[in-house]
């Protein structure tokens, strides 16, 4: 998962608290990056300048924006230890740069702990400014003509932003990057990863982009929604730009994750752990990872043949001379993948907790096996459905079938997981009540789906706010509601504390409830013709958008709840055993919280059987060995 701010091993080595010598490199990177931004768009506006004989008189201009923020980029970087942990030693110079200790959360460095709690606070962060843009649309949505934007092109920006924080920076990059970075590792035996600094920098990605996507205002904004499409991209604001930017950086921070964990989970694993042993979380996180290694190459081109447009000159989407709908098929070659990237690791998640708590063996591991396949295989092919309503008639069919057909890979994690429950001894704690709520919702969004995929159907709520319900329901309810339940899971493990059960359960049925009574609120005045992306609606909508607002208002407050107990918990909580779930994957192996290094160097891990059997007598599955490797 990832850790809440440190562990309780960082305290004991750094007894005094955060030093200076901690922090410098955060903020000197907050520096460099600032400057940087400045030099950059100087350096344009003076060239120019230089070229025309006369300026703009400002320094938002499109070639300004993008030069300011690469320069700005590379400054952060720089700054954050990047330039003494790989720049300089690249180059025969010595590194002069802290690995350990507290000083390691807030600076570049190559360890995966370390990582996955600042992927996990940014995530966090990002969740709690995305949910506050939130509130602020359904404050104004309580009237038909608005009563909190000062005028539609806010109410656009709002929600834009909203969308592209909430998918980018949140729900792509929480379970991933967090719990994935801090449990991959160990669950496989590791004691590294194979590329220790493109994961180090990786979450170096997420601020710059959240900061200059929430920022994107003050240059002018942008109204295009979170999916920038052109001629509505090229048409508004200059803080699409920003948007471009900062997109293909979260872009970049996922790759560069996807990549390190395919290689760790090929070249690390523990001996005997064969392929039918692997874990089903790390199946989970290397079938999301092999979608962004094939799919973000494509869209992120999208994203620089559209800044290319602005910037350059050129007219790859041009409304003549260019193809603007190919920047649609390109968009959504990852992004309905994407949801399964989303939605993969949180599945895996459920079987791990499942089989945990009804202490069953995992029913039909060889079909979840075939539905990581299965979907990998099919989702990249299915993203005309997004766009229906502008195709020719000859793809509908195809696109419609292999739409539809998603659903039975989808069914196999099902199987699993009832048929794991099915005559279990389930203890109901705060993540296995999660893991099933969030079983219930991704249904409910799975069904009303279908509708999305059928083409008749989808031709009369394209645009509505059914289509919001629906993917509220498949991406918060099935990555968010396993988001928090894994944040439960792990916390003992992480910390060496217990998170307070009353309080997380309590939360889970504030959440369930208040989940349901604000989004399945939007099918149903979707299906009244309340369309997506408008500022304005019709008066006899009203009613049901008080409802929907109200609700929503329950549901954002309630989230106070788990930040204010996981971290009373990580101070207060009480003390936790190595293994309190009595769990029997490897990660479970470790002390609570764990040390710098996964095992320790004297033994090594050899897997000897399967992990989710928890029949009477079943042998235990890992054996310890003499290391090889010298102390």
């Amino acid at each position: 998962m990832s850790s809440v701010i440190s562990t309780n091993q960082d305290r004991a080595e750094s007894p005094r608290g955060i030093t200076f010598a901690d922090w410098w490199p955060l903020a000197r990177g907050v520096l460099w990056a600032g400057i940087g931004y400045l030099i950059g768009t100087l350096l344009v506006a003076f060239i120019e300048f230089s070229l025309n004989g006369r300026g703009h008189g400002s320094l938002a201009s499109p070639r300004e924006l993008t030069v300011g923020y690469i320069f700005g980029l590379i400054g952060w970087f720089m700054g954050i230890g990047v330039w003494e942990g790989w720049v300089k030693p690249s180059f025969g110079g010595e590194e002069t740069w802290i690995n350990k200790g507290v000083g390691r959360y807030f600076r570049f460095g190559t360890e995966a702990k370390a990582t996955a709690t600042r992927y996990t606070i940014f995530a966090i962060a990002t969740f709690f400014i995305a949910g506050m843009l939130a509130m602020a649309i359904r404050i104004d949505l309580l009237s038909p003509h608005g009563m909190f934007f000062a005028n539609k092109e806010q109410y656009n920006e709002a929600f834009s932003i909203h969308g592209t924080l909430m998918l980018l920076a949140v729900a792509a990059l929480a379970i991933l990057g967090g719990i994935g970075n801090f449990m991959l590792p160990p669950m496989i035996g590791a004691r590294q990863v194979v590329y220790p600094k493109l994961m180090g920098i990786s979450s170096w990605f997420v601020p710059p982009a959240v900061i200059a996507v929430a920022m994107s205002p003050m240059v002018g904004g942008y109204e295009s929604g979170w999916m920038g499409f052109p001629p509505l991209s090229t048409l508004g604001g200059t803080g699409i730009i920003f948007y471009f930017m900062g997109g293909a950086t979260l872009l970049l921070s996922s790759w560069a994750g996807a990549i390190n964990f395919v290689a760790t989970m090929v070249f690390m694993r523990a001996k005997g752990m064969t392929l039918s042993r692997v874990p089903m979380f790390v199946y989970g996180i290397a079938s999301a990872s092999v979608l962004l290694i094939i799919f973000v190459p494509y869209t992120a081109s999208a994203f620089l043949f559209n800044l290319f447009d602005m910037v350059v000159g050129t007219q790859f989407y041009a409304l003549k001379g260019g193809l603007t709908l190919a920047y649609q098929d390109m968009f959504w070659w990852l992004f309905h993948p994407e949801v399964y990237v989303f939605v993969l690791p949180a599945w895996a998640l459920w079987l791990e907790i499942i089989v945990v708590f009804s202490r069953r063996s995992l029913f039909g591991r060889g079909w979840a096996a075939a539905g990581f396949v299965g979907i990998v295989a099919i989702s990249g092919a299915v993203g005309v459905h997004h766009f229906f309503t502008q195709v020719g008639d000859v793809r509908l069919p195809i696109i419609m079938g292999l739409t539809e057909m998603v659903s039975v890979p989808t069914g196999f994690f099902y199987l699993a997981a009832i048929g794991t429950l099915w005559g279990g001894r389930i203890r109901l704690t705060s993540p296995m009540l999660l893991v099933l709520m969030s079983m219930v919702n991704f249904l409910i969004g799975g069904l009303t789906g279908v509708f999305n995929s059928d083409v008749p159907a989808n031709l009369q709520i394209h645009n509505t706010f059914f289509v919001i319900g629906h993917f509220h329901y498949t991406i918060l309810g099935g990555m968010l509601f396993t988001w928090i339940a894994a944040l439960y899971y792990y916390f003992p493990k992480v910390t060496g504390r217990m998170v307070n059960e009353f309080w997380a359960k309590f939360h889970a049925w504030w959440f369930f409830i208040f989940f349901n009574f604000t989004f399945f609120g939007m099918y149903i005045v979707g299906i009244d013709g309340m369309n997506r992306r408008i500022a304005t609606y019709l008066p006899y909508l009203q009613p049901m958008n008080e409802w929907i607002s109200i609700n929503a208002f329950l549901l954002g407050a309630g989230f106070l709840i788990p930040l204010v107990n996981l971290v009373y918990s990580y101070y207060r909580g009480p003390i936790a055993s190595t293994n309190p779930w009595g769990g029997k994957t490897l990660e479970w192996q470790m002390p609570s919280p764990p040390p710098y290094e996964n095992f320790p160097f004297g033994k090594d891990p050899v897997v000897v059987a399967d992990f989710y059997n928890y029949e009477e007598n079943a042998p235990d599955p890992v054996i310890w060995v003499e290391s090889k490797q010298s102390t």
